[in-house]
């Protein structure tokens, strides 16, 4: 702690005193980028409007009669009065200070005093909480770092402003601004919580789920965070919220910005630029991180929420789905096509078709009669099996006919109703009850049940669907109760107007509170059970994908995007979306490959699937009564096409497992924006139509139809064609590429090595091939990577250090390999290439560990060499030309 005399001078220079208030009506000449909503709630008149203090002009289109977003017709002058704040002292962490309301608030529920909690937990990461001193309130349950005492030496600064209260944070090498709080008041009223910034430039990113660009319109762009069942379309809220966003700074910087809040709420983005958060409950909550770079920002969040879980390395193979696969005959069909055809298939699964009348933990003992025969079949094969489970349980059965609801009922597990009965609402099996996953009993319950299911068949991971939650009535059978929790007297923008629309009751019972508050959490909460549960029941490495999401569901489970439609624009949205979800901490994320909604087409499968190749998590799934879009239904020449771009995909496996491991260990990202390599050229800060593998991999795939050349930016540097046929140096610009159909067109960016291996129908085989190194040399003849490599499936090898990692290094005319950390799962793996990219003169001789290579070849062209080896690639090798 500082002395009681700098301590003083410290609360000094942090405090800005209250500004002398000026005339009255020079506060409403507000340009109308920078005017802020007076009348949140509801469409204010004239006489309503200047009764709140608040200036009233009618312009354009807008919240006004007029159609479309743009500027409120009611909004606050400058320096409204809301809070003034007092007593700021030091503390152990950082600061606190009291803050009290001085005007009137035009809400219900107004809390009138506040406690503002200012901790510098890391040099790099602030975070700030407003919260009631009187009343204790919700507060999301997500577990997060504790800082010890304050950072010595911060990136930011901090100044508080008096009155109106505000908050600015800057950094303290340039005095950017990156949190200014004081350009709109702050509300705090028990279900309407309401924050203002300023933002240092318009490129902001994150806040999802939504259909979106990477890059969010800052042009009156009301965003909509409260997870609901929708297939997506834009402007709506879709099945996950994560209330971060990344922002970019002129000169290259950038910082980000967390919201530990689970209410719903909207986050509304306006052309000054600025953005106002508006949530229904809960507190302030906030974490600023400094990055200064976009990667380091990704960290620092991840830091908070958890790093991403670690798959099995057979969940990154190819997966294949279709709602109407009706009978094991059919299931198991669709596998003998996929061989007959030479696909590679490592994870074949069931929709809802394998259950005995919709009902989870059950299935159809007349079509599926040898399911348990079948999974053990696909697992001698070297195939895993994974299927559908809903959370809603079915509760219409008599008693002692369905042990999950009869256990359920028994251990009270479900959520309950207003009269603290189970509240019954409606999914496919009919009438169900809905575990809650906030009550540690439940989490017993639901492993109980996956023990009994996985002890009949061995299943080898959960796709957990429909856990927004999602229900066929609004609330319950029984309708909801008329209560402030239903009717909140604020409701942000949701799909279908309501907060249980498409759900259930915002009133009902959890363990841990209020839907209304926990609502959100529902599918990660489910998402963790599940991932402990196949955890203790399989006692390997959990696979589960989700499709409900919130921040920090990146540890326990992947996404994918959804009820998505077979169509062009739906394609595209797919980079952005798994770009988005890389940044939010969830890597293991794509959508349904060939669109699910809707019949495909040839072209658009073809192409998807290409693009497909290159989804961290790959699933080709499909609606029933559609168009069959499985890889060997389309065209011999459509065929060659996909089985290409699936054997590219299996040849890079090492490299993406790689990747993962990164997330894993060190909080990166899988795949990646061209922005977060390149921050500081403004030109790839948009990017969105193509995506990056790492540091090293650029993918330019085709969106439209009908198209065989394609456009892509490429930053400044070296880039090679991963094929070795052509070189790009870009001087940071557009590039026209040949992209026929049976083409995707991906790039290496010199500097980098990619480990690879041959091949196979499933990752049970390509592991034992032999493996091959490209290595793509920067003009000064440089380049490094890395492989990691563990037995694919236990439980935390990092952890336990049962692991080999090699570093490669090539530089002055050789390729190096030195084991960093050694085990024995690499053994009997041969080296079998090594591919260099880049050599500028013919070399005379190579050697292989100091022996001659006879049969290397170089084109002069190209300036490629290709040298054939056989080296154990568990023991360390040098390779040099000269």
């Amino acid at each position: 702690m500082p002395g009681p005399g700098v301590a003083a001078a410290a609360l000094l220079a942090l405090l800005v005193p209250a500004a002398a208030p000026g005339a009255g009506a020079t506060g409403c000449e507000v340009l109308p980028g920078d005017r802020f909503d007076c009348g949140p709630e509801r469409l204010l008149s004239r006489e309503g409007c200047e009764a709140r203090g608040c200036c009233y002009a009618p312009a354009g289109p807008g919240p006004g009669p007029g159609p479309g977003p743009g500027p409120p017709w009611c909004f606050f002058p400058r320096g409204y009065r809301s809070y003034r704040a007092e007593n700021l002292t030091v503390t152990a962490s950082g600061y606190t200070a009291r803050l009290h309301r001085v005007a009137t608030s035009f809400l219900p529920g107004d809390v009138g005093s506040l406690r503002l909690d200012v901790a510098l937990e890391t040099p790099a990461r602030l975070r700030f909480t407003l919260r009631d001193p009187a009343r204790q309130r919700y507060e999301v349950p997500l577990a997060t770092p504790r800082a010890s005492g304050r950072a010595a030496s911060t990136l930011y600064g901090v100044q508080v402003n008096q009155d109106p209260f505000g908050l600015v944070v800057y950094r303290q090498r340039s005095g950017q601004v990156l949190l200014n709080t004081t350009v709109a008041p702050l509300f705090f009223a028990d279900q309407f919580l309401q924050i203002s910034t300023s933002l240092p430039s318009r490129f902001i990113s994150g806040l999802g789920e939504h259909l979106t660009p990477l890059v969010l319109d800052t042009a009156w762009t009301r965003v909509t965070l409260w997870n609901r069942d929708m297939a997506p379309v834009p402007q709506v809220n879709l099945y996950g919220s994560h209330p971060f966003y990344l922002g970019m700074e002129d000169d290259g910087s950038a910082h980000g910005v967390f919201l530990l809040n689970s209410n719903a709420m909207d986050v509304l983005l306006q052309p000054s630029p600025a953005l106002t958060w508006r949530t229904t409950g809960g507190i302030l909550d906030f974490y600023v991180f400094l990055g200064p770079d976009p990667k380091s920002v990704v960290r620092q969040y991840l830091d908070v929420v958890g790093f991403p879980f670690m798959p099995p390395y057979w969940g990154l193979g190819f997966h294949l789905c279709r709602w109407g696969y009706s009978s094991t005959a059919i299931t198991q069909q669709v596998v003998t096509n996929m061989t007959a055809a030479l696909f590679p298939l490592d994870v074949q699964w069931n929709d809802l078709d394998y259950m005995d009348a919709k009902r989870d933990f059950t299935f159809n003992k007349k079509s599926f009669k040898d399911y348990p025969e079948m999974v053990r079949d696909f697992h001698r094969r070297g195939l895993r099996y994974i299927m559908i489970v809903d959370p809603g349980i079915s509760s219409s059965g008599p008693p002692g006919t369905y042990k999950p609801y009869d256990e359920g009922l028994k251990r009270g597990v479900f959520i309950r109703n207003a009269t603290g009965q189970p509240l019954i609402g409606k999914v496919w099996p009919g009438p169900t009850a809905f575990p809650d996953f906030t009550n540690p009993e439940t989490h017993e319950w639901w492993h109980d049940m996956v023990k009994d299911f996985h002890d009949q068949v061995p299943f080898d991971g959960m796709w957990i669907d429909m856990n927004e939650p999602s229900n066929f009535v609004e609330g319950s059978q029984d309708g909801c109760p008329n209560n402030r929790l239903e009717q909140p007297p604020y409701v942000p923008g949701v799909f279908g107007g309501r907060l249980q629309a498409g759900t259930i009751c915002a009133s009902s019972q959890q363990y841990l509170s209020s839907h209304y508050n926990l609502h959100s959490l529902y599918g990660l909460t489910e998402a963790i059970a599940s991932h402990n549960a196949l955890l203790r029941v399989r006692g390997k490495r959990p696979f589960v994908i989700s499709r409900s999401t919130f921040a920090g569901h990146g540890r326990y489970a992947g996404h994918w995007t959804g009820d998505v439609s077979s169509d062009w624009e739906q394609l595209y949205y797919s980079i952005p979306e798994v770009l988005l979800f890389n940044l939010f901490g969830v890597p293991l994320v794509g959508a349904d490959i060939c669109g699910f909604m809707g019949d495909t087409s040839e072209e658009l499968c073809v192409r998807w699937t290409q693009l497909g190749a290159f989804y961290p998590f790959m699933r080709n799934h499909n609606d029933h009564g559609t168009r069959p879009q499985e890889p060997y239904a389309f065209s011999l020449a459509a065929q060659a096409a996909m089985r290409n771009a699936l054997r590219l995909r299996y040849s890079l496996l090492p490299f993406l497992y790689t990747l993962f491991h990164g997330a894993h260990s060190a909080g990166e990202t899988v795949a990646r924006p061209l922005f977060l390599e390149f921050p500081k050229d403004p030109n790839t800060w948009a990017v969105d139509r193509q995506l990056m593998w790492g540091g090293g991999l650029l993918v330019t795939p085709v969106l439209e139809a009908g198209k065989t050349k394609v456009s892509g930016y490429f930053p400044a540097g070296t880039w090679y064609s991963l094929a070795g046929d052509s070189t790009i140096h870009s001087k940071g610009q557009w590039i026209l590429l040949p992209a026929p159909l049976d083409t995707i067109n991906v790039h290496v960016r010199a500097g980098h090595i990619l480990p690879l291996q041959e091949p196979a129908f499933s990752t049970a085989e390509s592991r034992k091939k032999g493996m091959a190194l490209v290595v793509a040399l920067t003009p000064d003849g440089f380049a490094r990577g890395d492989l990691f490599w563990d037995d694919g499936e236990s439980w935390q090898t990092f952890e336990k250090g049962d692991y080999t990692e090699i570093l490669f290094l090539a530089t002055h005319g050789a390729v190096l390999s030195q084991l960093l950390q050694a085990s024995a799962h690499l053994d009997g793996v041969l080296l079998e290439a090594v591919t260099v990219l880049g050599v500028t003169s013919p070399p005379r001789q190579v050697l292989a560990n100091g022996a001659l290579v006879g049969d290397f070849s170089y084109r002069s062209d190209t300036q490629v060499l290709r040298v054939p080896v056989s080296l154990p690639m568990w023991e360390q090798f040098v390779i040099t030309w000269s």
